[in-house]
């Protein structure tokens, strides 16, 4: 098992004081067949008034809670300690073995009605990822008749990884897909939009997964304490495995460096932070993520 400790803090500062405010963050890791959340804490300043825990609908961890009295500053920390299991030590079917994904629906027939339900979700257009022609023209070419699944899904993720350049603040949450498309660039938001958007127009599964993504430190140097960000990838179904992560960021499948926060049909139901406020004007946002590498659990 490979156990890390992350520190997840944003903290807002507005031009205006701020009356009340009512917010729900889903910042805190999910319990997963490959990831253990031994704990989670998340502490709020100023102390909300009231506050509640809940699993949505979607099943990720929601923390609610409502401040009432005047701020012009806001800060939610949230720390977890998570344990993942090396994927190396699991079975995985072969990308030339895998059943061709224009027979996927035969093969859909022997799973569970529950799943296959669940499964329809994850195959429909949703508010961040409508239907589009030019996404699935440029679907098209990883999917010729006949060519196993797991085959298609790999140069799908291939190929966004080198037609796209990875370039912050290109993109907001209104970019459409097609801006993406016709400009070849955006962040990890948009190349697991793009991709999940790439598989629904084949009529195929996909999920948002929003998380982290351990990073290594510069060659000869220590790693820097804050410098890691909150990360964006998705997951497909694939018959003989279940569901499988790939991020398109970095052409690679997910693994034990990967931690999950939370699980959605596009980036709306996976929001870390999102809420309603009574004033404030402006303000400016400043968010840092650590995640460490740990060796014995602690739960204080």
């Amino acid at each position: 098992m490979n156990t890390f400790r992350i520190t997840h803090t944003t903290h807002y500062v507005y031009t205006n004081p701020v009356s009340r405010c009512h917010n729900e963050a889903r910042m805190s890791p999910m319990n997963l067949p490959l990831q253990t959340c031994a704990f989670s804490k998340v502490h709020v300043s100023p102390s909300p008034r009231s506050s509640f825990q809940r699993i949505d609908y979607f099943g990720n961890h929601v923390f609610s809670f409502d401040i009432h009295q005047q701020h012009q500053e806001l800060t939610i920390s949230v720390i977890s300690e998570v344990a993942t299991t090396p994927t190396s030590k699991l079975p995985s079917p072969p990308p030339t073995n895998s059943v061709p994904w224009d027979q996927f629906y035969q093969h859909l027939e022997h799973v569970n009605k529950h799943k296959q339900l669940m499964m329809y979700e994850f195959i429909l257009p949703s508010p961040l990822i409508p239907q589009s022609r030019c996404v699935k023209e440029y679907a098209l070419s990883s999917f010729p008749p006949d060519r196993p699944l797991l085959d298609a899904v790999n140069d799908l993720i291939s190929r966004i990884y080198h037609d796209f350049k990875y370039e912050p603040g290109f993109s907001t949450l209104s970019t459409p897909l097609e801006d993406v498309i016709e400009h070849r660039k955006g962040v990890c938001q948009d190349f697991a939009h793009l991709a999940i958007g790439c598989l629904r127009s084949m009529g195929l599964p996909a999920m948002y997964i929003s998380g982290y993504l351990e990073t290594d430190s510069p060659p000869g140097k220590p790693k820097l304490t804050g410098v890691d960000a909150s990360h964006a990838w998705l997951n497909v179904f694939i018959p003989e495995f279940g569901w499988q992560g790939f991020d398109p960021t970095n052409n690679q499948i997910a693994n034990e460096r990967y931690i999950v926060i939370a699980q959605g049909r596009d980036y709306a139901d996976v929001t870390p932070l999102k809420g309603v406020i009574y004033g404030g004007g402006h303000h400016h946002l400043k968010v840092q993520v650590d995640v460490a590498r740990t060796h014995t659990h602690t739960f204080n």
